[in-house]
């Protein structure tokens, strides 16, 4: 398994989102990756490798054959870093973008510690309650 790749929480692709950077047209994320990977001259199977998602499901996003609504927004950042890493010419938000996603807020380790405390306080009826509208936002987030 490669692991030269930039790790998903590092700065350097926290402001990616930021420059609202597009080709041209919006391309879908079959035709960035495609073109991403002929531009640094990589495969599939690399892509797959370097990004720790397995081929096949590399593959049917690649062919249209699964969709791309539902992909987690984790394995789109590791699909950037690794093509970064190899020198593509591809941000964040142009990846979220063309699998038609908003680019997500990054959670810091305070913010992530915080909210499990509130969590963790709550009755069972409470923690059921966060979790349904947390499940909502994260809905209402795919959508845009």
């Amino acid at each position: 398994m490669m692991t030269t790749h930039r790790q998903l929480g590092d700065a350097s692709d926290a402001s990616d989102g930021a420059d609202g950077a597009s080709v041209g047209e919006a391309e879908d994320l079959a035709t960035l990756l495609t073109r991403a990977l002929a531009e640094v001259d990589r495969s599939q199977k690399d892509l797959a490798a370097a990004s720790n998602i397995t081929y096949t499901r590399l593959n049917h996003w690649l062919r249209g054959t699964r969709g791309t609504s539902r992909i987690a927004p984790d394995d789109l950042r590791a699909l950037t870093a690794a093509l970064r890493h190899w020198g593509a010419d591809v941000s964040v938000a142009e990846v979220f973008q063309a699998a038609g996603r908003a680019v997500p807020g990054r959670a810091g380790d305070e913010r992530e510690a915080r909210l499990l405390r509130i969590y963790r306080a709550l009755p069972v009826s409470g923690q059921r309650a966060l979790l349904q509208h947390a499940e909502l936002l994260e809905g209402a987030a795919r959508r845009k």
